[in-house]
């Protein structure tokens, strides 16, 4: 009896934080990517960026399956996503294109970061109404991850304007749908 009780208490906790452990293997994955972009391996950064998204899409949909919605949930994928998405993304390209641009490049890549804080702050405080108000920071991490794979076929200065619209896609008010 003891020990079922014991089970039952293991298995709530489990189920409580099973989307937390998820949206924290978006954190590793994205983290990862980052290291070994400063190791150059920009291929392998890509694909962990690709992973921590598709943690990042199971997270909710566990979070909402199993019922366990909360606000810590909410700030802690904010928090992963700005690694993964932010972070990760901006180094893949300013290590793989943008530093090539000096001062410039480095603007840019930052810029790129601080929109997609600003657009994850945004989103923690407003109240969801069927739709985001920007494009969602993971959308636009995997369209500039995306962009790395082109590299060969638009100019390097082309990627200085598309990093800008990016960055400014994610603050913008537009309204996009949730899926």
């Amino acid at each position: 009896m003891f020990l079922t009780h014991v089970i039952d208490i293991t298995v709530k906790k489990l189920k409580s934080q099973a989307a937390n452990l998820i949206t924290l293997s978006n954190l590793f994955l994205g983290s990862f990517a980052i290291l070994y972009v400063t190791k150059g391996q920009l291929h392998l950064s890509l694909l962990l960026i690709f992973l921590a998204a598709l943690m990042d899409r199971f997270d909710g949909i566990t979070a909402r399956k199993l019922q366990t919605e909360s606000e810590f949930g909410k700030q802690l994928d904010s928090m992963c996503d700005i690694i993964s998405f932010g972070i990760a993304p901006a180094m893949l390209l300013y290590q793989g294109v943008l530093n090539e641009f000096g001062s410039a490049g480095m603007f840019v890549t930052i810029f790129y970061i601080s929109c997609g804080a600003i657009r994850l702050a945004r989103f923690n405080i407003s109240e969801q109404q069927g739709y985001f108000t920007g494009v969602p920071i993971t959308v636009v991490g995997c369209i500039a991850t995306l962009l790395f794979l082109l590299t060969s076929f638009i100019p390097g200065n082309a990627y200085l304007f598309i990093m800008v619209v990016l960055s400014l896609c994610m603050v913008s008010p537009f309204k996009v749908k949730k899926m």
